[in-house]
């Protein structure tokens, strides 16, 4: 199969093709691996899917950035290789769903300024304050390429597993319904509880610390 689909993005014009799809057999469970690159910059996306989706609406999906030191390494710094294996087992329970793995390594920022940024946070800098320092936004990401898989993926309408809103209006300005925000937060470490503060109390993630839901309005002094 081979499909192409093209849509002005705010940030940049996107031109993204399917290229394959082959079963993927899993630790957590057996899934079809779906690749797509864009033609605008070369990066090449998957799509994990679980069951139909084509043409269902209110599929569970979770839009998961790549993270080489979380995910393959095993780093404590961030809660990423744990949201990726919760998505994937939860979408295997439920027999259908979709894990989109974007390339879009530190928030955007690529490998080596997310080292850079690790180096800032070593001597005091929180994630947010490391990313400025270093010339970019807190968060560089952009889900258009997300909302170009799902349509070719056809699919209606998704329940997103996100703690974060701006996935949500995101997917939501690029046409992508949500019809359901699915809380998606793993328990923190020693080394990555800050991180996770951080995450709320300066993105707007939604977060609960104890019995408190942790907004950006809740944020210390």
């Amino acid at each position: 199969m081979n499909t192409v689909a093209k849509r002005v993005s705010a940030r940049h014009d996107v031109s993204l093709t399917l290229v394959a799809e082959a079963i993927l057999p899993s630790r957590f469970g057996t899934f079809r691996i779906v690749s797509f690159e864009n033609a605008h910059d070369g990066k090449e996306h998957v799509a994990i899917t679980k069951g139909d989706v084509r043409g269902k609406a209110k599929v569970l999906c979770r839009i998961h950035s790549e993270c080489l030191t979380g995910d393959a390494l095993g780093s404590l710094r961030c809660d990423c290789r744990d949201q990726l294996e919760h998505a994937l087992r939860r979408v295997e329970e439920e027999g259908e769903g979709i894990v989109l793995y974007m390339r879009q390594e530190g928030r955007g920022i690529g490998l080596a300024n997310k080292i850079r940024a690790y180096q800032l946070q070593d001597s005091g800098l929180d994630t947010v304050e490391a990313n400025v320092a270093l010339g970019f936004r807190d968060d560089e990401r952009e889900y258009s390429i997300c909302a170009e898989m799902l349509d070719l993926l056809d699919v209606q309408s998704v329940r997103l597993m996100t703690n974060n809103p701006n996935k949500v209006a995101q997917l939501d300005s690029y046409g992508v319904p949500v019809a359901e925000r699915v809380a998606h937060q793993l328990p923190s470490n020693q080394h990555n509880v800050h991180y996770l503060m951080t995450k709320a109390s300066r993105s707007g993630h939604l977060l609960r610390f104890g019995d408190k839901l942790h907004l950006v309005e809740d944020a210390p002094e």
